[in-house]
């Protein structure tokens, strides 16, 4: 299991630190299953000091998936009934199967819950897996950017605070399931460490002949097997 970090803090504008607290995102953990191609995004936020009646407030994570990775809409939606995670896809005409290099850039949007082991934090999940890449002449490995989120927040009164963060007004959803659309305030940051990158392990161009080979031997020996197996104990009548 690999693990990733990467933390972000919310620039204050021009108010003085002293009336403009932090607001930190964390990516702490990007684990590669063992034997898969997937990963698990864990992604934490944190105020720098608690604020009052917080839980009036609602956190909208938009996150943008490369073209080298892939979300599920079907294991979003299995995650969704079992109340694992609050994810919807936002891109259309989005193929699972297509690889790397013919594939799109797509976006989620992940409604991030609070924290119940943090008052003043927000947490969220998401699986994302590796598309097909083309395979490498020398090395065995490609790497793939993972951009810094989108933090959008909405609120059901009016905090101060919140104009040390806003940058702009987005419109998106009011909640998951909901139809009414509010408009959420698209929080400004400034990323300390570097976007995430993710190792990805990608075949190589001189094993094509190898794989090419035993992929068309396996292949003609099922087929003879089967055809075997059909005109020796299979039934035929005219």
């Amino acid at each position: 299991v690999s693990v990733l970090g990467l933390s972000l803090v919310v620039a204050s504008g021009g108010h003085s630190s002293s009336r403009c607290a932090g607001l930190s995102l964390s990516r702490p953990l990007l684990l590669r299953s063992t034997g898969s191609r997937r990963a698990d995004l864990l992604i934490k936020v944190k105020f720098g000091e608690s604020i009052e009646d917080l839980q009036t407030c609602r956190l909208l994570i938009k996150q943008y998936i490369p073209t080298g990775l892939f979300v599920d809409p079907y294991e979003l939606s299995s995650l969704r009934e079992r109340n694992i995670t609050e994810a919807v896809m936002v891109s259309e005409n989005f193929n699972i199967e297509a690889p790397n290099y013919l594939s799109k850039e797509s976006e989620v949007l992940i409604y991030a819950r609070q924290d119940s082991q943090c008052i003043d934090c927000f947490q969220a999940f998401l699986p994302v897996h590796y598309r097909y890449h083309r395979p490498h002449s020398k090395d065995g490995e490609t790497f793939i950017v993972l951009n810094n989120p989108d933090l959008l927040m909405y609120c059901d009164q009016e905090f101060p605070i919140l104009k040390c963060w806003a940058q702009s007004e987005v419109t998106a959803p009011c909640a998951l399931n909901s139809k009414d659309n509010c408009q959420w305030n698209n929080m400004k940051y400034k990323s300390v460490y570097k976007n995430a990158n993710l190792q990805v392990p990608v075949g190589l161009t001189i094993h094509a002949s190898l794989v090419c080979s035993v992929t068309l031997f396996i292949t003609v020996l099922c087929s003879t097997l089967i055809l075997v197996a059909v005109f020796k104990y299979g039934h035929f009548s005219l």
